[in-house]
């Protein structure tokens, strides 16, 4: 295991630094407060770090204000891991309670920050959810008639999207833990095993290299090729001619690597070799194209201009992009995807993910993480083989 991993958590300072551009872009919008509710940006903002958000039973709250650091609303069960953060107003209930899960300690919260007449900033676009019941949302809304709400998708999406070298690292480390058990794979894996037993011992390999987590882990394995890569394994064994693919999204401090790696079972048939050669020169594009300044629709026709000739035609189906940003969730905004003309900037962290049919029921799949810089991207993965590796039928 590396010695030269990334610190756990991050200093006041990173968290300072946040609340002032967030401040910054409140004031451009006219906004009074930001009033959060989802795990990300909640932990954006204070650094609260805890698997208790696997609860639907609890609301959780962050008020943002113009001036000033963010007033947590918690249930009184998250108040000391919440302390132990750079957040010093919490104030909480106990909860769960039905007749008022927090709303006159919310409604307070928000009145102090706005005043009577402000505007309170609220997720409401595309990629976004209201983590609290809609019933609540209405009665906080009744018990503050003279605020307006307004939609800050954009305020909360221009902040994430730009990460801080401290969360580079960490998506950096997530990836070197998830490379080093891909680099394990042929000898914990091979014929004969079922899937289930694969994604079992990959998932021990990510954890014996580092990794937090595995909350992700999807593909799937099929003759010369595979047609689902996003359910559980099944119990089918693997065989000679099979192309497996797995794709993880594995956690280090909060902070996830989201790419795949094909293998093929025996010795592969000449279409792989050209569809596995296919998608990987899309990526090596991707990799060319990925500058600064450059639109999420250029950086997907650059690969899809390499796929898309030696697609199968009579294949039919589209995951509709080819990437996503990458951070604290497992696939963040912007896409890249021929209707996205999101401009890349120094800091984003993004997925290349080309693919294509080979056949119907077929495909090969293709991802790498990067770090867009001014200049060349920073590859977060290790690049993956231009000849698709060889797992063993013995």
């Amino acid at each position: 295991m590396a010695d030269d991993r990334p610190p756990r958590g991050f200093p006041a300072a990173e968290f300072e630094s946040r609340l002032a551009r967030a401040q910054a872009l409140m004031d451009a919008q006219g906004l009074d407060a930001l009033l959060l509710t989802t795990e990300p940006d909640i932990r954006w903002f204070t650094g609260f770090l805890t698997q208790f958000w696997l609860s639907p039973t609890r609301p959780w709250f962050l008020v943002v204000p113009a001036t000033g650091k963010p007033v947590a609303v918690i249930p009184g069960i998250g108040s000391e891991a919440m302390g132990r953060t750079w957040i010093e107003d919490i104030r909480t209930w106990s909860s769960p309670h039905p007749g008022d899960d927090g709303l006159t300690l919310l409604a307070d919260a928000l009145r102090e920050a706005a005043g009577e007449g402000g505007a309170v900033g609220l997720q409401m676009g595309p990629e976004t959810h209201l983590r609290m019941p809609l019933r609540d949302l209405e009665r906080l809304r009744a018990a503050l008639p003279g605020l307006s709400w307004e939609d800050a998708s954009g305020v909360m999406r221009r902040l994430r999207q730009v990460k801080s070298k401290a969360e580079i690292a960490k998506i950096a480390e997530a990836c070197r833990i998830a490379c080093d058990a891909f680099d394990r794979l042929p000898e914990i894996a091979g014929a004969g095993m079922t899937e289930v037993e694969v994604f079992r011992a990959f998932k021990i390999a990510c954890l014996q290299a580092g990794a937090d987590d595995v909350d992700y882990l999807v593909g799937g394995a099929g003759p010369g090729g595979y047609g689902d890569i996003i359910s559980p394994p099944s119990e089918r064994r693997l065989q000679a001619g099979d192309v497996l693919i797995l794709d993880v999204g594995l956690v280090f401090d909060g902070y996830y690597c989201d790419f795949d790696r094909n293998f093929s079972v025996g010795p592969p048939s000449d279409p792989v070799k050209r569809a596995y050669e296919a998608v990987w020169l899309a990526t090596e594009a991707g990799l060319a194209a990925a500058r600064a300044g450059v639109t999420c629709a250029d950086l997907f026709r650059a690969m899809n201009a390499v796929t898309a000739p030696l697609a199968d035609p009579s294949a039919g189906g589209a995951v509709g992009r080819l990437g996503h940003g990458l951070g604290m969730v497992l696939t963040e905004f912007p896409s890249i995807a021929d209707w996205d003309d999101t401009v890349l900037e120094p800091g984003y962290v993004m997925t290349l993910e080309p693919g294509m049919a080979t056949a119907p029921g077929k495909m090969m799949v293709h991802e790498e993480n990067v770090a867009i810089t001014q200049e060349a991207p920073r590859l977060l993965t290790r690049r993956a083989d231009r000849e698709i590796p060889v797992l063993s039928t013995s």
